[in-house]
């Protein structure tokens, strides 16, 4: 897919309610969780309902029920895509988040939202909520990627990052043959933390960059005006690991 060229190329060269795990379950690979305060979003979105909600709080097997439990919040590239993109292999559901399961030698990669819906956002806010164990070596791009499949159109990456380091926004330039060039944010927070990364979208104006519901970065260029969608690649290299996410949210512009 035209995506992992522009959204992997810095990781490979390229929920409600907050849980938290404690540092020996980390080390063990444990993932018991443990209700904490709900996390904080952008005060502008505090009387506003969601378009579009996922929770993952139903239980749901790799290997064919994830899939279908979740047809209309997931919508995942065909296994194979790639050569390397197997999201029917390594995703499921379980404590309340969707678990993609690095093994280092398959990626996963797909979009969120409805079978119809997925496609058309032009503008909005776009939130999830997440974080990794494990997967030294290996990363995430989450972004919203032109539906035109034209990496012209505009590429927005955020969260993106090796989980050995720390989430950063990559914010791809629409000049023909300059679409590599990016501006760019460190959050200097743990991708082994729970966080909640958002992203607001205004169409030909303006793009603000949240972390935990605190502005922390904005971008008046480069800014789509075309139809995108939502959605995360994991590579298929790095050490074993699980990407979690708690949950995902989208609002269409007011």
């Amino acid at each position: 897919m035209a995506a992992a060229a522009g959204a992997l190329a810095v990781t490979a060269a390229a929920v409600p309610g907050d849980r938290a795990t404690s540092a020996t379950d980390l080390d063990a690979g444990v993932t018991t969780a443990s209700p904490t305060p709900a996390p904080t979003m952008p005060s502008y979105l505090s009387d506003r309902e969601p378009t579009f909600s996922e929770d993952f709080d139903t239980p749901a097997s790799a290997g064919g029920p994830f899939a279908a439990t979740y047809r209309d919040s997931w919508q995942p590239y065909p296994d194979g895509t790639g050569g390397k993109y197997w999201s029917g292999k390594l995703i499921s559901a379980h404590d309340g988040y969707m678990d993609v399961a690095m093994d280092g030698e398959h990626g996963a990669a797909g979009t969120f939202g409805t079978p119809t819906g997925a496609w058309s956002h032009v503008g909005g806010t776009f939130s999830i909520r997440a974080r990794a164990t494990g997967g030294e070596g290996n990363g995430v791009a989450v972004m919203l990627w032109p539906t035109s499949d034209a990496w012209v159109d505009g590429e927005l990456n955020y969260p993106e990052g090796q989980f050995e380091g720390s989430p950063r926004v990559f914010h791809h330039s629409m000049t023909p043959g300059s679409e590599r060039d990016t501006e760019h944010y460190n959050t200097r927070v743990s991708w082994q933390d729970w966080h909640t990364y958002t992203t607001e979208w205004v169409p030909g104006k303006i793009i603000r960059y949240y972390l935990d519901g605190k502005l922390v970065f904005t971008v008046p260029r480069n800014v789509p005006t075309t139809p995108h969608r939502y959605m995360f690649q994991v590579g298929n290299w790095g050490d074993p690991g699980h990407l979690q996410i708690d949950w995902v949210r989208t609002y269409d512009p007011e």
